[in-house]
């Protein structure tokens, strides 16, 4: 055990939040993570993600599962209108999802059970961790004796106050305990919105399988990407033939135009700022959108499109924090509460692991805090800026490959 143990809450319970409570835990502090969500467990978008490095050096050192983690993807290539390569790059790169990362995190954290893997037993030297859903924090202040005072409502409504060593913001490109500290800080529509979605693996032709399992593939014209990947399937499963093939389709829409208006209302006449979830889509719209599919991606791309039973959409977004300390480190800021990357990068989940990875050298004391400022703060700001050129070439620039 640590020579003081710290009480600690972490704000957001995606995998950014359980990073920095797994990181709490190990050094042996007590954590709480309050997520917002009324649900014990976030529920699954089915979104596929790039495991970058920062993200398979956390998994390599705090992951007591020893579950693997990724499917390979041993190609990086191009098609044309027709479906034909045009470009190849062999570069290997490691896709996952969202919900094999988030099970194998819970299992580490709070030892939730679940078909993705087995809990593994604590260790001596931890500290405790519970995972708090249907929390939501309305204010934080500088407190006395060294503290910070967090005020919280929980999921049965009742309101109250705790007085915490540390506070750590991790609740997402719009966070609200930014938005406490800097209010002024604002997400900024990019103009234009990512359709996503995933097909079984065995449900596509053997010209799809040929373009997309275990490779990267891409397609671009006059304002449209979208690109394709193999990722886990069901529970995690890494098995050939029980994986999906996951696509993340850009196309513009200004943010005052009546389609986007239009595409960003639900099925219950609701309208959403930034995600709209499985589930909710209209059907007129997604038929809209798989007629725009046959027309202009290539075969092999529309046939994703039409086979996706569940599509979701996202809203491209920007938003940077000037900084990501407060009150002398008692308050800190990670992963998209800091910076919310363009997906382009395939850098947000990667970001949150280098941030949480930062705190444990921070908390080891092997670091100070302004250089955990500058390191962490370095590079949002470095990835935030290519993301957006990378976005702004794709989407209203012209691309070398676009075809």
């Amino acid at each position: 055990m640590p020579a003081k143990q710290l009480q600690v809450i972490v704000v957001g319970g995606s995998l950014g939040g359980l990073f920095a409570g797994i990181v709490f835990q190990r050094l042996g502090h007590a954590v709480r993570i309050f997520e917002r969500n009324p649900t014990p467990l976030l529920h699954d978008q089915g979104a596929g993600i790039v495991a970058g490095g920062d993200a398979q050096a956390f998994f390599s050192k705090y992951d007591r599962t020893h579950h693997p983690i990724a499917v390979p993807s041993k190609l990086r290539h191009y098609l044309d209108k027709h479906g034909n390569q045009i470009h190849r790059e062999n570069t290997t790169q490691q896709m996952t999802s969202w919900d094999l990362l988030y099970h194998l995190l819970r299992a580490n954290f709070d030892g939730v059970k679940s078909e993705y893997c087995e809990v593994p037993p604590e260790a001596p030297g931890d500290g405790s961790g519970s995972y708090e859903y249907g929390h939501m924090v309305h204010d934080v202040r500088d407190g006395q004796d060294g503290k910070v005072e967090v005020e919280f409502e929980d999921r049965e409504g009742n309101k109250s106050s705790e007085s915490v060593d540390m506070l750590i913001g991790s609740d997402g490109a719009s966070s609200t305990l930014r938005k406490i500290l800097l209010p002024d800080v604002k997400r900024e529509y990019a103009g234009y919105v990512a359709w996503r979605g995933t097909v079984p693996e065995v449900e596509v032709s053997t010209a799809a399988q040929e373009a997309f399992v275990e490779k990267f593939a891409f397609y671009h014209t006059e304002g449209v990407q979208i690109l394709a990947y193999t990722i886990p399937g069901k529970n995690g499963s890494l098995e050939v033939g029980k994986r999906l093939v996951n696509y993340v389709w850009y196309c513009n829409d200004a943010q005052d135009s009546e389609e986007y208006q239009d595409l960003m209302t639900d099925s219950d006449g609701h309208r959403h700022h930034t995600t709209l979830p499985v589930g909710k889509m209209r059907r007129e719209i997604w038929a809209q959108q798989k007629e725009y599919a046959r027309r202009i991606l290539p075969p092999q791309f529309a046939e994703l499109v039409e086979k996706t039973k569940q599509p979701f959409i996202q809203a491209i977004t920007d938003v940077l924090s000037p900084r990501n300390s407060f009150f002398d480190g008692k308050v800190l800021l990670i992963g998209d509460a800091v910076a919310g990357f363009r997906p382009h990068t395939a850098a947000s989940t990667s970001q949150a692991a280098f941030d949480a990875l930062m705190l444990d050298e921070l908390m080891r004391g092997e670091i100070d805090n302004d250089e955990w400022q500058q390191k962490t703060m370095n590079y949002a700001r470095q990835v935030q800026r290519r993301g957006v050129e990378m976005g702004q070439r794709s989407q209203f620039g012209h691309h070398p490959l676009s075809r």
